[in-house]
């Protein structure tokens, strides 16, 4: 009974350690020296750990992760926090926990050689200027967004199939191979063609990214007690899932949500929408802007006519 006692008196020790820890990776200065010391603790008592003291270990460690991500970038604190993934990740058997254990080491791993081996400037042919309206420019040229890729494909296809059928079956070998190879080029891009296609029978179109301009404008907030008392308690970011803590970096949307922003960005670049309430952003993209454009005067005369119906149903009555 003395030695449960004993054991649980441990647990509720090291517990409030690992808290206290867990307040010192908020304060830059502090944050080395606490992850060198969760570091020692793991070493120590997580081969004897009970399950829930164990849980607490993991729990602060996920910890490190969410504030690396969202608030440092110094490659001293990158590979502290490399070095006490690996020990955990050695240490650990759940299956899920070591699944986001690997994922944080190689987000760690990427970091760091980001900055060791940053990309090179203008000396590769791809970061050369391109002519431009007979003038060359100083930035690389941008790649050629998506819906101009499908529209070319098609049209150029579009032509050689067109091409080939009035020449006849006895048309000249060249103009047959050319549709031949755009019957492959269109093949291998049918992930790409068929959401097109879709659009124009009237489908669902697919949204591009966010514009990046816009999202890097988009205001940055450090979260305070005031703010994590109006949003509530067990509050998380809706894209990590990770609870939310006083001095998180918040990106806000122009709909009021906001989310850490190494996990906004990419989630931006795939959906391009609110994960909460679906707000879209702006894009690079013309044409679907354009496109949103026709579809928004498009429901609004839809609207226009239904009321008039309306209107005039009630004329009759």
């Amino acid at each position: 009974m003395e030695s449960f006692s004993s054991s649980s008196s441990s647990d509720g020790s090291l517990k409030q350690q690992l808290e206290e820890l867990q307040k010192q990776l908020g304060k830059k200065q502090r944050f080395e020296d606490a992850v060198s010391s969760i570091n020692s603790l793991l070493k120590v008592h997580y081969p004897s750990a009970s399950a829930s003291l164990r849980k607490s270990f993991y729990s602060v460690v996920c910890r490190v992760a969410t504030i690396l991500k969202t608030r440092y970038t110094a490659p001293g604190f990158w590979l502290a926090g490399l070095r006490l993934f690996e020990l955990l990740e050695s240490l650990v058997s759940d299956p899920s926990e070591k699944g986001h254990l690997r994922k944080c080491i190689s987000q760690a791993k990427e970091h760091l050689n980001e900055i060791e081996n940053p990309v090179p400037s203008s000396e590769s042919s791809q970061d050369r200027g391109y002519l431009f309206e007979g003038h060359l420019t100083v930035d690389p040229e941008p790649p050629q967004p998506q819906w101009l890729v499908q529209s070319n494909l098609m049209n150029a296809f579009a032509s050689a199939a067109t091409a080939e059928s009035s020449r006849g079956l006895a048309g000249d070998v060249n103009t047959v191979e050319t549709a031949a190879n755009m019957l492959e080029e269109l093949i291998n891009h049918l992930d790409t063609v068929i959401p097109e296609i879709l659009e124009n029978e009237g489908g669902v179109r697919q949204v591009p990214p966010a514009s990046k301009e816009v999202v890097a404008k988009l205001p940055v907030i450090a979260l305070t007690e005031e703010i994590l008392a109006k949003l509530g308690s067990d509050t998380e970011c809706a894209i990590c899932k990770e609870d939310l803590v006083v001095g998180d970096n918040m990106q806000e949307l122009p709909c009021k949500h906001t989310f850490h922003p190494p996990c906004l960005k990419p989630w931006l670049d795939e959906h391009n929408s609110c994960p909460i309430c679906r707000y879209e952003l702006q894009t690079d993209d013309h044409d679907y802007e354009s496109w949103k454009e026709r579809e928004k005067e498009a429901e609004e005369e839809r609207k226009s006519a239904a009321n008039a119906v309306r209107g005039g149903e009630y004329m009759y009555v």
